[in-house]
């Protein structure tokens, strides 16, 4: 990983060696494809069947993790980036950063609303299909994206406003406070966040304690339903990680300044991927209609197919084999692959490289 501090006059750099680089960005892509097939299929699932495309929880679900997959596939490319080149293009950096901004504001909001409507479906039943419709859910889920859009969109106006072409034109290692240079940004990062997570808070708290009453008189849906709402708070506690991030990182590099690239490596990993994998786990395959309907598709023990006069049998992997086979397969294309541009990188960047090289072609000729 890489780390840069400054002060008034000094600037020190600190960056893993190739081998450490190598692997490091070969176990965050790993567990990225791991997290984004499962997340993949479930999103392929929903697609597939109207049953779920009609029911405002499933929609709400999917979001859900079609948000974590951008959110997940954007922090590591950026990781990645970050490995090969340090530097980016300030206007790449821009664009990335801003697209990781609105992910990540969006998964409190959704875990409310998922909140509110297991709320609704225990205490009022009756009339839960007509407060929770289709529509007033997609409208929502826009809602949510336009607030989310409030943590980057002021920054990036007033940096197009006031910073000069050439400064999106120039490199820098791609951190927010690098990039956007607002008076006051930190300060209203922080009364932001702070009032998102109080009022998805008092919204968890609420709709749990009101299921909690209801789950004495009421069906053994609302004790499902609490426990839902626990997993929400669950979720919620993993994605307010990314807010003590960097505290923690600070304590722990002053208590063991010799590994301040393991412990900032070994943050990141666990705080950008926990979040992500709780989803698919959780409710995905939790779910009873998700986990028949997957099946379906990736469980097969035995499929029959005419073919003119003979009959040609297609046996198929059972769901956990299917996963972990093209996770391992996808996974060594990747290594080896990222090895490969890894030295063609070092090749064309080094003149003498290639002057070496051409030089020595003409003499293994003859």
């Amino acid at each position: 990983m890489n780390f840069s501090s400054s002060s008034n006059s000094t600037v020190v750099v600190v960056r893993d060696d190739m081998i450490n680089a190598i692997m490091k960005n070969i176990i965050t892509v790993t567990l990225c494809l791991s997290i984004n097939y499962i997340n993949v299929t479930l999103v392929y699932t929903f697609f597939k069947h109207e049953i779920f495309r009609l029911n405002p929880r499933y929609i709400l679900y999917i979001h859900l993790v079609i948000n974590d997959i951008l959110l997940l596939t954007l922090l590591t490319l950026i990781q990645v980036l970050s490995y090969i080149f340090f530097s980016l293009p300030v206007w790449l950096c821009t664009l990335l950063i801003a697209l990781v901004l609105g992910p990540n504001l969006n998964t409190p909001m959704t875990l409310a609303i998922m909140a509110i409507d297991c709320y609704v479906a225990v205490c009022f039943p009756l009339r839960h299909s007509q407060i929770i419709t289709v529509k007033r859910t997609y409208i929502i889920i826009g809602l949510i994206w336009l607030t989310s859009a409030q943590s980057f969109l002021p920054e990036l106006i007033f940096s197009l406003a006031t910073e000069q072409l050439d400064f999106f034109h120039s490199r820098a290692f791609c951190e927010k406070s690098n990039i956007f240079r607002m008076p006051g940004l930190d300060m209203k990062d922080t009364v932001l966040n702070i009032a998102l997570l109080v009022v998805v808070w008092l919204i968890l708290i609420y709709t749990y304690f009101k299921i909690l009453f209801a789950a004495k008189s009421v069906s053994a849906d609302a004790k499902k339903a609490r426990n839902t709402v626990l997993l929400h708070s669950f979720q919620l506690i993993l994605s307010m990680l990314t807010y003590i991030q960097i505290p923690v990182a600070i304590a722990l590099t002053q208590l063991l300044p010799q590994s301040i690239l393991p412990i900032r490596y070994g943050l990141a990993v666990f705080v950008n991927m926990m979040p992500r994998l709780v989803s698919p786990l959780a409710y995905g395959i939790r779910d009873k209609n998700f986990r028949i309907k997957m099946k379906i598709y990736l469980v097969s023990s035995m499929n029959l197919s005419s073919s003119s006069n003979s009959t040609v049998v297609v046996l198929r992997d059972d769901l956990t084999n299917a996963i972990m086979k093209n996770i391992i397969t996808v996974t060594l294309c990747l290594s080896i692959n990222y090895i490969n541009v890894t030295l063609v990188y070092t090749f064309f960047k080094h003149e003498g490289m290639a002057v070496s090289w051409i030089t020595r072609v003409p003499q293994r000729l003859t």
